[in-house]
């Protein structure tokens, strides 16, 4: 099958290596997608195993169009009774950047008629849509007038790991947070900080990397490849078996390490830790930034998501950035500090000089990823 994974933009270097070393071959780098191709396991193992992907996509019908005749007619000619039955439900995500469709909601729209239409004229019926969770998940992309249609094979979007709550009020994408893990390189047993922990996102996604466990382990909905009519029971359990196999067990040294000067904050972290039984591969401390201390002698990576600025005082947030850089500079010798932060102003207030600049996004909002290296 040929098949494009998404993911966020900048990040998709680091996808199409997670690609590879899951065995998809023809793995082709685009904006904020990676092609490849692979076959039933692998299309099962990248919903199960990849860590920055957000949705696995399957292409079955590319088409030109420049108005919604055009459109409702090329999406006529699918046979849709391969994919999708009356007793199932479905549901149409659009994604348009077109001169031809101004809305997104309404290419939506249309393509929910043409197939309703189809299914009515040709069995009398029609399957129901279902907004929250149907049972087929259809993707149309519209970019000009090229128009391709994709069977989503991961229903919910694979950042929603299952471990955490909603109490937080700016958590950080899980699928994020495991890519900008990856951006830092930072290596499995060597150390990884937290200063400014929150709900512990970093923490878990580092412990999952570091244990080897694969982010559909702890899932609790369904992947709607599940509901295909291809769909292998015993594939599905061989490839879920394979990566339960692979997580560590017998590591008993800490190597990461969360704190927050909010306990509230500590708790969540913990019982988000706790729901992938990574409380024990983990060391949460209640603490201000500036009193926090390294292992004795250690070295390793610091990785911080601070405040914004939403929430907080101009001047009190220039003040929370300089300490970040008074933190690293006089307590962490021989640690790589990283800050992902969408306040371009506070970051000057660091005070350090930058090694390394990356452009991401969080959201809607262009954030920059610093690296700063304290030299012993």
């Amino acid at each position: 099958m040929d098949l494009v994974a998404k993911t966020f933009a900048g990040v998709e270097h680091v996808l199409a290596k997670e690609l590879t070393d899951i065995g998809a071959t023809n793995v082709q780098v685009e904006t904020r997608a990676v092609t490849f191709t692979g076959d039933l396991k692998t299309l099962y193992r990248a919903n199960y195993e990849l860590r920055t992907c957000l949705r696995v996509l399957k292409p079955i019908h590319t088409f030109r169009a420049r108005n919604e005749r055009h459109l409702y007619r090329h999406i006529q000619n699918v046979k849709w009774n391969y994919y999708l039955n009356n007793e199932q439900t479905f549901a149409i995500d659009s994604t348009v950047n077109s001169p031809y469709f101004e809305h997104s909601l309404y290419v939506a729209l249309k393509t929910k008629d043409a197939i309703v239409d189809q299914f009515r004229d040709n069995t009398g019926r029609r399957p129901n849509v279902e907004l929250k969770n149907p049972d087929i998940r259809i993707h149309i992309r519209i970019n000009k007038d090229e128009c391709t249609l994709h069977l989503d094979s991961s229903g919910f979007s694979l950042h929603k790991r299952g471990y955490r709550d909603v109490e937080h009020p700016a958590p950080i994408n899980e699928a994020l947070a495991a890519s900008l893990i990856h951006l830092s390189e930072w290596q499995p047993n060597t150390h990884f900080i937290d200063l400014m922990c929150g709900s512990g996102t970093f923490l878990v996604e580092a412990g999952m990397m570091q244990k080897k466990i694969a982010p559909g382990i702890i899932r609790n909905t369904n992947y709607s490849f599940e509901n295909w009519d291809d769909f292998d029971p015993s594939i599905w359990k061989q490839v879920k078996e394979e990566a339960k196999e692979k997580v560590k067990t017998d590591e008993e040294q800490i190597f990461i390490y969360g704190s927050d000067i909010n306990d509230k904050m500590i708790n969540l972290s913990s019982r988000h830790l706790r729901r992938v039984d990574l409380q024990n591969a983990v060391q949460l401390k209640q603490v201000a930034l500036f009193d926090a201390r390294p292992p004795k002698d250690s070295k390793g990576t610091i990785l911080i998501n601070p405040p914004y600025g939403q929430r907080m005082l101009s001047k009190d947030l220039d003040t929370l950035y300089k300490q970040m850089g008074d933190a690293f500079k006089q307590n962490f010798d021989g640690y790589s500090a990283w800050i992902f932060s969408g306040n371009k102003e506070a970051l000057k207030k660091v005070g350090l000089r930058t090694s390394k600049k990356l452009t991401l996004y969080n959201g809607s909002i262009e954030c920059k990823f610093h690296r700063y290296d304290m030299y012993r």
